[in-house]
């Protein structure tokens, strides 16, 4: 019974963390004069991301790596099929060109270099662990250039600037919340995975479902807030920047501390997530929008491939 009470528990931090989040970044990004989707991409995606780092670092040094990489890749599937479906059900998105351009383009081929490390060697090792991380490191150079682009042309109006939120409350807001988040996502995780585990599941089937579900409560959580609060790029942005994250920098900094093993059924999960992720962006394509019935074929993929997870 404590095992549940806690996992309600853990939804209730990550729902108010999301939501001071979700408010303090928005607040930040009027004040520098930064677009939404920018501080998606960075400050909201790493923020939310945090429990897939905790979880995959821990699994690493722990030696199960099986955990480890399944729970990035489950997470980032969770991340495209279920959070944008979503919030695609809820309002449809309207996508950037940047996003379509770059952005989207980017988290495919960061999940094609991990495919490319971990499928032919059966192993990523750790200096594939150091590609990855110096392939973040473009990722933020990207991300900077872009917002220095944006404050220099002034994309603000005059109304905004009432919106703005005093400098403390922005503090406020964003380190309460990415605690709260943190906190929540792993109360969640180690109260599911101990219920799951009483059912006899393996790290691979957790890590894929009860700890991808988990540790994307956050990013789930935050982009249907930002959605409902009409901030539509910063809820696609913080999917694509937790995505390129999870990959990029929580599994570069696992691999760097210990090699991990690529089983043909993560090799098949990392194919799938490439898959998914052309899915996405060629919907967008036609209309630069996510629609609604969007939403709901993303949504009936995702279930399909969970029912083929349980039975393989």
């Amino acid at each position: 019974m404590l095992k549940y009470i806690l996992l309600v528990a853990g939804f209730v931090l990550l729902i108010k963390g999301a939501d001071f989040f979700v408010d303090g970044s928005s607040a930040v990004a009027k004040r520098l004069k930064v677009p939404s989707l920018i501080i998606g991409m960075t400050i909201v995606a790493m923020g939310t991301s945090l429990p897939e780092t905790s979880v995959s670092v821990s699994a690493s040094v722990l030696g199960k790596n099986d955990l480890a990489i399944s729970n990035a890749v489950g997470s980032n599937i969770f991340n495209l099929m279920v959070v944008c479906g979503v919030c695609a059900l809820l309002c449809p998105m309207v996508i950037s060109k940047v996003t379509l351009r770059k952005d989207l383009p980017f988290s495919v081929g960061a999940a094609g270099v991990l495919l490319g490390l971990g499928a032919f060697t059966g192993i990523v090792q750790r200096w594939g662990g150091a590609v990855l991380l110096a392939l973040f490191i473009v990722f933020l150079y990207m991300m900077i250039s872009s917002a220095k682009k944006a404050r220099a042309s002034g994309e603000l109006s005059e109304e905004d600037e009432y919106k703005i939120m005093p400098v403390w409350k922005c503090l406020l807001c964003i380190t309460g919340g990415a605690a709260a988040i943190a906190l929540g996502g792993k109360i969640v995780v180690d109260s599911a995975s101990d219920i799951a585990r009483a059912f006899g599941m393996s790290d691979n089937l957790i890590g894929m479902t009860i700890v991808a579900l988990g540790t994307s409560l956050p990013e789930l959580v935050t982009s249907i807030v930002a959605a409902r609060k009409g901030e539509v790029d910063m809820a696609l942005g913080n999917v694509v920047g937790s995505n390129i994250f999870n990959i990029l920098f929580v599994l570069g900094i696992a691999a760097t501390i210990s090699p991990i093993a690529f089983t043909m059924k993560n090799t098949v999960d990392a194919t799938v997530l490439i898959a998914m992720s052309l899915l996405v962006l060629l919907l967008c394509l036609p209309k630069k929008k996510l629609l609604r019935w969007h939403g709901a074929l993303m949504l009936a993929v995702y279930a399909g491939y969970t029912a083929y997870i349980f039975v393989r």
